[in-house]
Formats: C-alpha cells, structure tokens, sequence
C-alpha cells in the first residue's frame, strides 16, 4: 500500500476510529443494553403468552434495534466535528465520498453488526416462530447497513447545530419507516406462510442504491454543514 495513496488514507483512517471506539467500547455497549431492555418490557406490557408474543415478535426486534441505532446515529461525526478533524477530511485531496464510506462502515461494525449478532437472543426472548428467525436475520442484515447510510446522510445535515437530537430523530425516522415496513413485512410473511422474498428485494435494491448515492450525498451535506 502506497503511502499517500488514497487506499492508505482509507486505511489509516479506519484503524483511527477503531481504536477511538475500542478506547470508549463503554459507549458501545448502550445500544445492545437499550435494545435487550426494550425487548424485555414487551412481555411485561403484553402478558407472557407466547402465541401473542411470537405474533409481534418481528416487528418489536426491529422496532428495538431501530431505535437502539438512533441512539449511537449522533456520534457518527460528532467527534470528529469537536476535534476539527471533519473539516481536514473535507479539504483532503483524496475522495470525501468514499473516506465517509469508510466511517460509514466502522460505524455499523461497531454499532449495528453487535445489534445483529444479539438478534436471535433478542428473538428467542419474544418466542419468535422458527420459520421467521432466518427470514429476520435476513431482513436485518439488509436493513441496518441501509439504515447506518440512510443515518449518516441526516447525520451530515445536522453535524454542526448544537443539540441536533431532537432535528436528527425528525430528520431520520420517516425515512426509517419504508425499511421498517419491508422488513416487519417480509417477517410477518413468512409467519403466515405467504411468499417473503419480494420485500428482502426490495431491501437489497434499496441497500445497493443507497451504497452509491448516500456517501456522495453526505459528502455534500458536510460540506454545506461546514461551509
């Protein structure tokens, strides 16, 4: 790998934000934590029967890491913003898409990639339905990549107003609702035994459109924010 080059600089500034989240890999933990919680008051709410359970058993695990991903969504640039390191992205001379890909990416492997891998358990606590828990496993490893782009293009938008939560969750939310909607869907097919795989279609065409527009529309975006 050249130095200087534009993989080099990609490199480099992966390993950066992983070791910054291995040094606060307390904070990461708080999406997994909020969502097991979620989870867990639904069987309170409800009573524990598990025919009840299992009939909302996908819409509340995707409901859950939904809103657990919101909660890590702010500190996609908000440390880089405080430290001025945003704007030596923006006037690097290496591509501004494609070095936002890359924290995109860091930012779902730390925060929605563990969502996903406590999923079953998350399911197995709802009673979810043996046909449907590879059918959610499916829909959420298609959703919360489109949710982390989705996120980090609202997230660019807000970066420099101080407390932007509550804008960021206005902002956010109702472009959440169409991938909630094909997701819980496909889900809730699958339960009663109707075809599933057009929404996971549906899911994998908008992941792969969102794969090439969003890092140029949140470059962009920072470049507005910061301008």
């Amino acid at each position: 790998m050249k130095p200087g080059s534009t993989s080099a600089a990609c490199a480099a500034l992966i390993r950066r934000d992983l070791t910054l989240v291995w040094r606060r890999r307390g904070d990461a933990v708080n999406p997994i934590l909020f969502a097991l919680i979620v989870v867990a008051l639904f069987p309170f709410a409800l009573g524990p029967e598990p025919e009840q359970l299992r009939r909302i058993a996908a819409g509340v695990v995707f409901v859950a890491l939904l809103l657990a991903g919101l909660l890590a969504l702010d500190t996609l640039f908000r440390g880089d913003y405080e430290d001025g390191s945003l704007e030596q992205l923006v006037l690097s001379p290496h591509p501004l898409a494609l070095l936002l890909a890359c924290k995109i990416a860091v930012h779902w492997l730390t925060t929605a990639l563990p969502l996903l891998l406590v999923a079953p358990l998350l399911g197995e606590l709802l009673h979810v339905a043996e046909p449907v828990r590879w059918v959610l496993l499916g829909a959420l490893a298609l959703a919360t990549p489109l949710l982390s782009l989705i996120g980090a293009v609202c997230v660019a938008l807000t970066v420099g107003m101080h407390r932007s939560g509550m804008l960021l969750a206005l902002l956010v939310l109702p472009l959440y609702v169409p991938v909630l909607i094909f997701g819980a869907g496909a889900c809730n097919a699958a339960l009663a035994g109707l075809p599933y795989v057009a929404p996971l279609l549906w899911l994998g065409a908008a992941l792969v459109l969102a794969l090439v527009l969003a890092p140029l529309a949140c470059a962009a975006a920072l470049r507005i924010s910061l301008s």
